[in-house]
């Protein structure tokens, strides 16, 4: 039951992302549910949803290199 908090810690802070205008404050708080969601389906032995968190973090890794080394680049808001 201790390593379910996690996985349902990880889904609140997802879902909180999709929330957020700022596209890279979403990639980065997108990047730490996913984090914790790869925490917990280690922890289960889930590893196709670690797989495919793995992959999301790599996708906003990606995402906000991209940004820092072209701020230009980044909308202002996401409305």
């Amino acid at each position: 039951m201790d390593h379910e908090i996690i996985g349902y810690l990880g889904s609140i802070v997802i879902a909180i992302s999709l929330l957020v205008s700022n596209i890279t404050k979403l990639r980065y708080l997108n990047s730490v549910g996913c984090l914790m969601m790869v925490v917990y389906a280690l922890l289960i032995g889930a590893y196709p949803v670690v797989l495919m968190n793995c992959i999301c973090i790599m996708i906003n890794i990606y995402h906000i290199v991209k940004v820092e080394r072209n701020p230009k680049t980044e909308p202002v808001k996401a409305d």
